[in-house]
């Protein structure tokens, strides 16, 4: 194994790690913060802005080059390289503009600074932006050092999990977050950190990352470096990308079974469960799968560029599916493809050669998108947590049901300051009509943000349903009475077949406040819910199965 080209750790490298831990956690102790931050952080989600985009000028150029081309129109490209002007003549030759291309002198060893780049927390939500740097999980000396070359050239404050208890080794592609504070790994975080109870890894990725619920899933057979990014991708707070392999082949069973634990037992940030989205895992050139030696082709392995996603990609005749899922499951966005033929074989791609820097003003916008309805009068309610560190001056959705057409816009009103929620709506259409949307926010320093990012070319979505279609809806919730309520009330369900069914609380911001009922319904029944026992505002009253989920309003006095 070529160490300065794999994924994989060499035998050397195996024998080299022992000295390298130890290096690790004593050599570097004044080059960072060691104790985790004083307030709260949340690490940034990949969807969030970013100012800039790190690649290292090493192995696979034709790649980088590519990457260079697609990012730099979206954001400043950090290249770090040990010859500038080798790099500068590579991308002129290939006519990538160097406005936005900046060159970083450093160390480095390879060319994976997903894995032993840094990572993005914000102090208080959005106040600050600060660089954490974790162990590099590889005796790869200069690599480990990139995040203190990437600390010296923008001056953001760095916090080192390198000192005793709070020492950790960990790799930036086996780490997912939300946003919010629900992160994803494999168990690849606790195989590496023997020394620690898993308790003890959560702890630290509390403290230093604001992560309170880590999820951790069963490392896959057929993938030797154990990095969910490999088969697995956030888009939003409640969508899973997920790899699909044919029945029964490679790695298939064990994600598939990764999958239905993580639905079975979390719901997304906003108490609902995770929408599931399934891409291809192709075979290679040769038809094989990696049960049976084939590379390891992944869509998963992407990069969001602010309003672009970078994907990998390999023969036509996979690629077309690939690419179609990104583009109905992200409209608005630029979805770039570039060939990974050649970097591939030694287990990554796109994701795994690019690290972000994230946005130092960060407007936070979050939402959960609106599901179909069979509603075709009054208003339908937009809810969203909107922050930003001068606070916001105004916020709009805009909406229409006619793409040729222009957007309309409403206003939206903040709720609860503290809680930063702010609400609007749109007005009902009639049966047959697809709603288009977005929210726009403006801060009171001047700072604007869209979500989606892209919009007005980006956006959610949501049917309004014909008529011919109620019958086809597995449950609906009747109309709940009294509505405003200030004791107690009742919630009447009807269900076409047999199902698990979930019915919750959820306050304006979307966050679950109560579980009224979880388990197996069918046929028609009342469920109860004590207004009196709740403050003042607005509510939503929210059923979902497997595959539907509707809300209803609830006003509580």
């Amino acid at each position: 194994v070529n160490a300065q080209v794999d994924h994989r750790m060499s035998p050397q490298e195996k024998a080299a790690m022992p000295a390298y831990l130890q290096s690790a956690r004593t050599a570097r102790i004044a080059s960072g913060i060691t104790s985790p931050p004083t307030s709260s952080v949340r690490a940034s989600a990949e969807w969030e802005e970013i100012d800039a985009l790190i690649i290292t000028w090493t192995s696979f150029t034709s790649i980088l080059t590519e990457i260079a081309r697609a990012a730099q129109s979206e954001t400043i490209v950090y290249i770090l390289c040990s010859d500038s002007n080798t790099v500068k003549n590579a991308l002129t030759t290939a006519a990538v503009p160097l406005t936005n291309i900046r060159f970083l002198i450093a160390p480095y060893n390879t060319i994976w600074c997903r894995d032993y780049g840094q990572w993005n927390i914000y102090t208080n939500d959005v106040d600050s932006l600060a660089l954490i740097d974790w162990i590099y999980n590889r005796p790869r000396y200069k690599d480990d050092s990139v995040p203190s070359s990437i600390q010296r050239y923008t001056g953001l404050p760095m916090y080192q999990t390198t000192v005793s208890p709070n020492d950790l080794i960990h790799t930036g592609g086996n780490f997912m977050c939300d946003g919010f504070g629900t992160g994803f790994s494999s168990r690849l975080i606790t195989d590496e950190n023997p020394t620690k109870t898993e308790a003890q890894i959560d702890t630290i990725m509390k403290h230093f990352m604001g992560i309170n619920r880590y999820i951790k899933m069963t490392t896959l057979p057929y993938d030797e470096i154990h990095h969910i990014d490999m088969h697995i991708k956030l888009l939003d707070e409640e969508t899973l990308l997920v790899g699909e392999y044919p029945a029964g082949i490679a790695d298939g069973p064990q994600i598939e079974a990764n999958l239905q634990y993580i639905l079975a037992n979390f719901n997304s940030v906003y108490g609902t469960p995770y929408k599931v989205i399934r891409i291809p895992m192709p075979p290679d050139a040769q038809g094989l799968y990696p049960n049976l030696q084939g590379d390891y082709r992944t869509y998963t392995n992407s990069v969001f560029v602010n309003k672009t996603i970078i994907v990998p990609t390999y023969a036509l005749q996979y690629d077309t599916t690939a690419l179609r899922i990104y583009r109905e499951a992200m409209p608005g966005y630029i979805i770039t493809g570039i060939n990974c033929n050649s970097i591939i074989p030694s287990l990554g791609a796109i994701h795994c050669i690019t690290k972000e820097v994230a946005g130092r003003d960060p407007l936070l916008i979050s939402h959960q998108a609106l599901a179909n309805t069979t509603q075709t009068t009054g208003n339908y309610t937009v809810s969203a947590f909107i922050e930003h560190r001068s606070g916001i001056n105004t916020a709009n959705i805009y909406y229409r049901t006619d793409t040729t057409q222009p957007y309309l816009s409403t206003p939206m009103n903040a709720l609860s300051l503290p809680d930063h929620s702010w609400t609007g709506s749109i007005p009902a259409v009639a049966a047959g009509n697809t709603v288009y949307y977005y929210i726009e926010a403006i801060a009171i320093s001047g700072k604007t943000q869209a979500r989606p990012m892209p919009a007005p070319t980006g956006y959610w979505k949501f049917n309004v349903l014909l008529n011919t279609e109620l019958t086809t809806l597995p449950v609906t919730i009747n109309a709940i009475y009294p509505n405003p309520s200030h004791g107690i009330t009742v919630i009447p369900i009807k269900m076409k077949s047999t199902e698990m069914v979930n019915i919750v609380c959820k306050n304006i911001l979307g966050k679950t406040v109560s579980t009224i009922y979880s388990g197996m319904l069918s046929g028609e029944r009342n469920f109860f819910l004590d207004a009196e026992k709740y403050a003042g505002g607005v509510y939503f009253i929210e059923v979902t199965t497997g595959s539907f989920r509707q809300t209803e309003k609830l006003i509580v006095e």
